[in-house]
């Protein structure tokens, strides 16, 4: 085992869109940058059934974060069983990643602060201020918290607060 800490990287299949999920998702998130593409030779193409020079692999990275995008095929969708959570210091930042991440995604698939973007991939929305307002050491200012939450979509953290309060 080294003793340099390995670098876990998020690995997400995309059918045919992983170059323009790679753009969608570094156009909203600061300190983010596609940092190279792979793209499929004549061999590789033949055998993934992918066209010949389309992106392979696309390494990127989410505000500061690595992450890599692959041109899979249909095989496999992505699962509500996997998340990315958007901690968020303000209702303005709230608001904006809510609103440029679920841009033509599933409105059904909406609650409590998660969305599902216009690629299939589940995100949480959340103001720093939840989890305090959740696990509030009165009992009931934590179940009205989460009676309000449960009644949201985009989560607004000025109402969480009034819930928690009784107002």
């Amino acid at each position: 085992m080294s003793s340099t800490r390995p670098l876990i990287t998020p690995f997400l299949w995309f059918d045919h869109q992983a170059e323009e999920a790679v753009a969608f998702y570094t156009s909203i998130f600061p300190s983010s940058k596609v940092r190279s593409v792979v793209r499929y030779d004549a061999a590789g193409a033949a055998a993934a059934g992918r066209p010949e020079g389309s992106a392979m692999t696309v390494d990127f990275e989410l505000d500061g974060r690595p992450f890599t995008a692959l041109n899979g095929g249909p095989h496999f969708q992505f699962t509500e069983a996997l998340s990315f959570v958007v901690h968020c210091a303000t209702q303005a930042d709230v608001d904006h990643y809510w609103e440029r991440l679920s841009d033509g995604g599933d409105p059904a698939a909406q609650q409590c602060g998660w969305l599902k973007d216009r690629y299939g991939l589940s995100w949480q929305v959340i103001p720093d201020e939840l989890p305090t307002l959740l696990g509030d050491p009165d009992p009931g200012r934590a179940r009205r918290a989460m009676q309000a939450m449960l009644s949201m979509k985009k989560l607004d953290v000025g109402a969480l607060r009034a819930a928690a309060e009784g107002r």
